[in-house]
């Protein structure tokens, strides 16, 4: 199933959504980690 649909989408299709996941989450992340350190401060 994963792969048949892999072979219909163009790869940047699929790779798209993934690079916007990452940022999302390194930037969440990093607004967590400075929300921590501001409390500890």
């Amino acid at each position: 199933l994963m792969s048949l649909g892999m072979m219909m989408m163009p790869p940047m299709v699929i790779s798209t959504p993934f690079k916007i996941l990452l940022f999302v989450m390194v930037d969440g992340w990093q607004m967590i980690a400075r929300v921590l350190s501001m409390s500890f401060h």
